[in-house]
């Protein structure tokens, strides 16, 4: 039986876990609504960090059809440092539980294995939606991007002036006492240095972009072909106060704060 989260551990992600949400919640399509409720569900699967907005099957006003075509995905495991493992986040085409895999199906687009139907009873007459596999999705009136907010954790950022020095191989990259500190739950504290504290002409811009639930879409900055920081130039309205600043991953340089090595971070998203 699925546990809902007010009556187990929050972070058991060993558990087939849902969260009733009070957000009205659409979805589109090529432009067109196929989804619209005020009934959905946020539900982690097992193993999974991230979750997925499950939804009435009545509120959708697309056709869904067992997919027949959809591919049986091998297992997506990402390995902590403890020891334990998660499910690869974004990885919609590997279920961790027992239930049917579904397409759904308009008038103008197919989107194969975009919905599953899970066999717990306490899910009944609700499909879990591929976030990605569908165009536009909003949470009252405000688009959301990447995923659904998880109600369980959060962001906080705070100025601070302890002294921070970003070094790779020896080179400082970065020195500033007027950085802005990103706490999030669950993740590693986040340093983001003004741009004029960096030496950004010793960097190059990378193509690559990554979107965040919280903050929004990230460019990044590479150093001899391995990206190595990011940044928002537009974050969300929660996240206005990083606006341009520059973060490195903690994992591929030497960071100082208050004269001290950090050690190595880890995320599953590094």
């Amino acid at each position: 039986m699925a546990l809902r989260l007010g009556q187990a551990l929050l972070r058991n992600v060993g558990e087939l876990r849902y969260e009733p949400t009070a957000k009205r919640v659409r979805a589109e399509i090529g432009g067109r609504t196929v989804l619209a409720t005020s009934r959905a569900r946020l539900v982690w699967e097992p193993g999974r960090v991230v979750p997925y907005y499950a939804v009435p099957e009545e509120d959708l006003s697309v056709a869904l059809e067992p997919a027949l075509d959809a591919v049986i995905a091998e297992p997506a495991f990402i390995s902590l440092p403890d020891g334990a493992t998660i499910v690869e986040p974004g990885r919609f085409d590997y279920h961790t539980v027992e239930g049917e895999v579904l397409t759904l199906r308009t008038d103008g687009a197919e989107r194969v294995g975009a919905a599953f139907r899970p066999a717990d009873p306490d899910l009944a007459g609700y499909v879990v939606l591929d976030f990605d596999a569908l165009d536009t999705w909003f949470e009252e009136d405000e688009p959301i991007l990447a995923h659904p907010r998880d109600p369980f954790s959060r962001i906080d950022i705070r100025r601070s002036s302890r002294p921070v020095r970003i070094e790779k191989d020896g080179t400082v990259l970065g020195e500033s006492r007027r950085c802005m500190l990103l706490f999030e739950t669950g993740l590693p504290v986040r340093t983001y240095l003004p741009a004029d504290d960096v030496r950004l002409d010793l960097l190059q811009p990378s193509a690559t972009r990554t979107l965040c639930a919280y903050k929004g879409e990230a460019s990044y900055w590479s150093l001899g072909g391995t990206d190595i920081a990011w940044t928002y130039e537009h974050p969300l309205p929660d996240s206005t106060q990083i606006t341009g600043l520059v973060c490195f991953f903690d994992e591929r340089v030497e960071t100082y704060v208050d004269g001290e090595l950090l050690a190595r971070q880890w995320s599953p998203w590094n």
